[in-house]
């Protein structure tokens, strides 16, 4: 539970941009007293349910959390694509009125009833997107001097699933059955798994026992592992079968030749705990300096930087959710590098999956889901996708 003073502030700030679509939307339409009555209704529910979902996992009746996340959720959503579309529609109004466009009571009329449609339309766009299975997304990635015994070695990438309030048992499972039709050489999975501790979403984590590639799946932490309780979830996570690279790695020999896993903790993770702070200089403490390309599962984009610096060849990342839906992608490249797709830094190259599930609202617009299947090749340096 956020402190009381960030609830507060959260809290008004919901009830003021609320305030300002009733103010915007409400007059154009011309209601009866009725309508009216029954818009700021509306408006009044939605206040409540925006902030309900995201707090609804302190409820200690986890079937009524998760329907109360599944209708708050759903609300922000629409509320997001509604405060934008109304943002955008004043900027028109505001240019129609200054270039003299007459009558401008008229186009107030319309744009309203264009914003409240596209919202809606646009909600169920966004939900029809995320809740189905994720597609696989092809990436070759070239080098000139990798060993002909990696050429064509595959990693299948899933990342930021967020099992929790509305991503349970079948979701994860479905995913784990189109992992397992790739035959991956081996698997990813870098963090932001789940939201919710292990005694509430054990059971609807298990389908990852069932993950299979040629040299097995490894997992790194993400930052919304430390909200859920994150020696809890490694633990458990080990126990499911998946090595868990927390600042260490491992070397495989894959036809003779070797490749090295390295793994380092979020970003993030030592303002949750001392110790745990992100290294991959650490996760290379003993490695064999013959290895012929060292891959670095990185929850966070803008781990890059430390890892071009210890040397590494290739970063898998996640966290950005490739912005999701409007508004939130335009506030990653204010913190992330790269917000998704195959980047250079240096000797480095970086992808960034636009996530495997979702988090928050069940919606996705122009950021598709991905299972990502990596595949590397020798040849002159560079990608494609």
């Amino acid at each position: 539970m956020p402190p009381k003073r960030v609830l507060l502030s959260v809290l008004a700030l919901t009830l003021l941009l609320h305030c300002y679509l009733g103010w915007r939307l409400l007059p154009p339409l011309q209601l009866s007293a009725a309508g009216n009555a029954m818009g700021v209704l509306l408006l009044i529910l939605s206040t409540i349910l925006v902030p309900g979902g995201l707090l609804a996992r302190a409820l200690k009746c986890q079937p009524w959390a998760d329907r109360l996340s599944w209708i708050g959720l759903t609300t922000l959503g629409l509320f997001s694509s509604l405060l934008c579309l109304t943002v955008l529609r004043d900027i028109a109004l505001l240019f129609a009125w200054m270039v003299g466009a007459h009558p401008l009571d008229h186009y107030r009329l319309d744009s309203t009833l264009g914003v409240l449609g596209l919202a809606l339309a646009l909600t169920v766009l966004g939900m029809f997107n995320a809740r189905r299975l994720a597609r696989v997304r092809d990436v070759e990635i070239s080098w000139p001097d990798l060993p002909p015994e990696l050429h064509g070695f595959t990693i299948v990438q899933i990342s930021d699933i967020h099992v929790g309030p509305t991503i349970k048992h079948g979701y994860l499972q479905a995913i784990v059955n189109r992992v397992n039709q790739l035959n991956a050489d081996l698997i990813a999975v870098t963090g932001d798994l789940v939201d919710g501790s292990v005694r509430q979403l054990a059971a609807h984590t298990a389908p990852l026992a069932q993950l299979k590639a040629r040299h097995g799946a490894f997992f790194v932490t993400g930052n919304h592992e430390y909200y859920s309780g994150a020696l809890e979830w490694t633990a458990e996570i080990r126990r499911l079968g998946l090595q868990v690279l927390d600042n260490r790695h491992v070397v495989i020999q894959h036809h003779g030749a070797t490749l090295l896993v390295a793994g380092v903790t979020d970003y993030s993770a030592h303002h949750f705990a001392d110790g745990v702070a992100s290294d991959p200089k650490a996760a290379l403490i003993g490695a064999p300096t013959d290895v012929a390309l060292k891959l670095l599962l990185a929850h966070q984009p803008r781990s890059a930087f430390a890892a071009a610096d210890a040397g590494f060849d290739l970063q898998l990342s996640g966290h950005t959710h490739g912005g999701q839906f409007l508004p939130w992608n335009w506030f990653v490249p204010l913190q992330q590098p790269f917000t998704s797709g195959l980047h250079r830094l240096r000797q480095l190259w970086v992808y960034t999956s636009r996530g495997t599930g979702y988090w928050g609202p069940p919606k996705r617009l122009f950021a598709p889901s991905e299972i990502t299947r990596l595949r590397l090749r020798a040849g002159s340096s560079d990608a494609g996708a």
